[in-house]
């Protein structure tokens, strides 16, 4: 398999995951796989992952991380600004298995493959080219 599907892969992979996390917090996925099944057990646990956060604080940092997480998922699906954007996704995913082993134990994260999906965005940030993403196209118009 060459560098373009996999990068392809990698795109499609992270991008499903970060909504499909999404979706469970607003319940789109059934009650007997969901881990969450409402945005108020999100933010439970988004207080569990961040015990120094005051509780008022929690509401804004469950939405603000939710939002990112639609919109790196959205990216990632359309191929825009993809280094970047994998490499935030990296950062994102490496601070929630910090957080979860710091809070919870090293178990969670490295179960739930969290570490993994923090390398492979990093490592998506790292094949070059452009293969099925719309900044090909936005590239066409600038020249």
């Amino acid at each position: 398999m060459n560098s373009k599907w996999i990068k392809v892969f990698l795109r499609l992979a992270l991008g499903v995951a970060f909504l499909s996390a999404v979706a469970d917090r607003f319940g789109l996925w059934p009650a007997t796989v969901s881990a969450w099944g409402s945005f108020d057990r999100f933010l439970i646990y988004t207080g569990t992952l961040a015990p120094w956060a005051p509780a008022a604080l929690l509401p804004a940092l469950g939405w603000g991380i939710t939002i990112l997480e639609i919109v790196l998922g959205l990216w990632l699906l359309l191929g825009f600004k993809t280094r970047f954007t994998a490499q935030v996704s990296g950062f994102l995913i490496l601070i929630f298995g910090l957080s979860m082993a710091v809070t919870s134990g090293i178990k969670g994260p490295l179960d739930y493959s969290v570490f993994s999906a923090a390398a492979a965005a990093f490592g998506l940030s790292l094949i070059p080219g452009k293969y099925l993403e719309i900044d090909q196209l936005l590239e066409k118009k600038k020249h």
